[in-house]
């Protein structure tokens, strides 16, 4: 199927990916817009260390979207972090190729 199809990304974000660690704490790149579908629900996951989070929000981007964990999303005029970051290559499968990303 191949990307995730653009008649689903109805909404906008802004995203400041992690780039590193700088003198005074984390190290953010230069805020970048990016069309998406936004899930806010509830739900558990675990973060890169695996301890149990809740997430307030799910995000569905393309999958060429730069958005590591730590990374910092604003949406609905509420500026988040990242908790978990996944793939979700299909490998040539007929189902959309995304990027899944849970907010704290």
């Amino acid at each position: 199927m191949g990307a995730i199809p653009a008649f689903l990304l109805v909404h906008t974000v802004s995203v400041e990916p992690l780039t590193g660690e700088g003198p005074f704490g984390p190290a953010f790149g230069d805020p970048v817009e990016v069309r998406c579908f936004v899930d806010e629900k509830r739900s558990l996951v675990r973060d890169n260390e695996g301890a149990e989070v809740v997430s307030s929000t799910t995000v569905f981007m393309p999958l060429a979207t730069v958005c590591p964990v730590g990374s910092r999303v604003t949406v609905n005029d509420r500026t988040t972090t990242v908790l978990a970051s996944s793939r979700r290559d299909g490998g040539g499968l007929p189902v959309p190729d995304h990027l899944e990303v849970n907010l704290a």
